[in-house]
């Protein structure tokens, strides 16, 4: 099941579960479990409103292949912004919880420009996080990322920026990149802080902030996206970084702030 079956599987159903496949250990891929929240709130606001911004927390892993039910709850619908906060439930507890912004543009003279995308080698020559069963997250079969700097997981590398290159993997069909695969995309990579360990350790996310840049440059499902993370701080077990994603041609597409776990 690829990632558009999983979309349309979400799509307007109450309940669903979501397969082995697109794991993280025993979880649910982390950018798979919100963007199905997301796409279940997106239901419920006017499609000339365009999300600008999400808080998720990450309260108890999504289980694979267990029912998970979506719940949405509209807490306010202006002139020009809604704010809607969506849940999934497992067992009669949240495990994903979003609070997300969606606002339809203004007439404003205020015009600032995204700063470049930072220079990287090309995608074809950065090497390739390869899917092995078993040792890699399952949901890496899905999903492909070309190293360009930093260092891989595990590789007792001290680097602060980890970065390089997202796309869906294999043969996929070529459509328009939504908001829901935006969301997989940025949340792909490992957290940074991983490339600082000798050794396997589990790393996950305790909340996470997505802020998409609208309108939204029109990019395939097809495109090798830029990406680059920043730890800006780590300590006792917690790491705080800041990421973006670029379109092919250096187009700013989301900003990302994560709070991460390492259980080393």
């Amino acid at each position: 099941m690829d990632f558009f079956d999983v979309m349309r599987a979400g799509c307007g159903e109450a309940a669903m579960s979501v397969p082995e496949q697109w794991g993280q250990g025993r979880a649910v891929f982390g950018g798979v479990a919100v963007a199905l929240v997301y796409q279940a709130m997106r239901a419920q606001v006017p499609a000339a409103r365009p999300l600008r911004s999400l808080a998720v927390t990450f309260v108890a892993p999504m289980v694979c292949a267990k029912e998970v039910r979506f719940e949405v709850e509209v807490l306010r619908e202006g002139r020009a912004v809604s704010q809607v906060l969506g849940r999934a439930v497992q067992d009669g507890q949240v495990v994903t919880l979003v609070q997300g912004s969606f606002g339809s543009g203004r007439t404003s003279t205020v015009t600032v420009e995204a700063e470049p995308a930072p220079p990287i080698k090309a995608v074809e020559n950065c090497q390739e996080l390869p899917y092995l069963r078993g040792v890699t997250p399952e949901f890496t079969r899905h999903l492909a990322m070309r190293w360009g700097q930093g260092g891989l997981p595990f590789s007792n590398t001290a680097a602060r920026e980890m970065g390089g290159w997202v796309r869906l993997r294999g043969e996929v069909p070529d459509v328009a990149v939504d908001e829901r695969l935006l969301l997989a995309l940025v949340d792909a990579w490992p957290p940074a802080l991983l490339s600082y360990l000798s050794s396997p350790a589990p790393g996950s996310s305790l909340t996470w902030t997505i802020e998409l840049i609208q309108p939204q440059p029109l990019i395939s499902s097809r495109d090798w996206c830029q990406y680059q993370a920043r730890i800006e701080h780590a300590r006792d077990g917690y790491g705080h970084i800041a990421a973006s994603l670029w379109s092919p041609a250096g187009e700013l597409l989301a900003l990302s702030r994560q709070t991460v776990v390492v259980f080393d």
